[in-house]
């Protein structure tokens, strides 16, 4: 096959979930670069049992390939996961991505990943009886993504479920944070000064930005219940559209930019009995 033509990945049971993760792994030559530089492991069990390795294997493997796909089963055996179970996408994710750091034993190439993948936020929580605040710094391997706002109205679109996502939150009952200048837990205001206009922060916003879509909706404490509407995505993503000066201040040092360019977006349509293969669009990178 000529090197331009794409190739895929066989279902193997329910295993559609699994390869469309493979592959947004596989297609990312930032990621690829860093997969290309591990240790081999030394003996035939170790390299059984090592994620990076096999999805290193299965990336030379689609390169090579002559027809339209190739089976992962080897990786998919080294997942230890059930082909004939439905796994829940995030938690896959997660999983690959917590092996592939413990596997990898070079801490720059671990670093090099942490630094394309992870998105580090600073939160503010203010007490409101008080006003004690408290910064707390977190990186985040995804931006799990509301599907409805506060007032319980569908979110139509990948912007508005962002504006969401940053919007200041008020945390009572269960939710409520220990203040240690009260010395007891108390009503906070996270994200957002009650007389200002600062909100939560990004300081480090990655070249692979990850967005889980959370497709569960609990509504007053009532049955959750799967989310099954759609959600419009942009060609691009322009976060200086999106945040505010205050809620982005990147690390100088490690910049990427405001503007995202959605390279792939994996849509799933699974069920008990069935899976189909996942659409892709490839956009113009930027």
């Amino acid at each position: 096959m000529g090197k331009s033509c794409a190739v895929g990945l066989y279902n193997i049971g329910l295993s559609c979930c699994i390869n469309s993760l493979l592959q947004s792994f596989l297609m990312n030559r930032y990621f690829t670069s860093i997969l290309r530089r591990i240790n081999v492991p030394f003996g035939t069990a170790e390299r059984k049992a090592s994620v990076p390795y096999q999805m290193l294997l299965l990336l030379e493997s689609m390169q090579r390939a002559k027809g339209k796909s190739v089976r992962p089963f080897d990786l998919i055996y080294c997942l230890s996961y059930h082909v004939f179970v439905l796994h829940d996408a995030s938690e896959v994710y997660y999983k690959i991505w917590n092996l592939l750091k413990d596997q990898i034993a070079d801490t720059d190439l671990v670093e090099r990943l942490t630094d394309l993948y992870t998105t580090r936020l600073q939160e503010l929580l203010v007490c409101q009886k008080c006003s004690h605040e408290i910064k707390i710094d977190s990186k985040r391997l995804m931006l799990h993504l509301p599907m409805f706002d506060f007032d319980s109205h569908r979110i139509i679109n990948l912007e508005n479920s962002l504006h969401c996502f940053f919007r200041p939150e008020q945390l009572t009952k269960e939710n409520m944070c220990h203040c240690e200048k009260c010395n007891k837990k108390t009503e906070h205001m996270r994200g957002a000064w009650l007389w200002s206009h600062r909100l939560t922060k990004i300081s480090y916003l990655p070249r692979m930005l990850t967005l889980h879509l959370t497709r569960f909706h609990s509504k007053d404490g009532n049955r959750t219940k799967k989310v099954t509407h759609s959600l419009a995505f942009p060609p691009e993503l322009d976060f200086s559209q999106i945040l505010t000066l205050e809620q982005y201040q990147p690390d100088a040092k490690k910049k990427v930019g405001y503007l995202h360019a959605l390279t792939l977006r994996l849509v799933l349509r699974a069920t008990s009995a069935a899976c189909r293969l996942p659409a892709i669009w490839q956009f113009q990178s930027h």
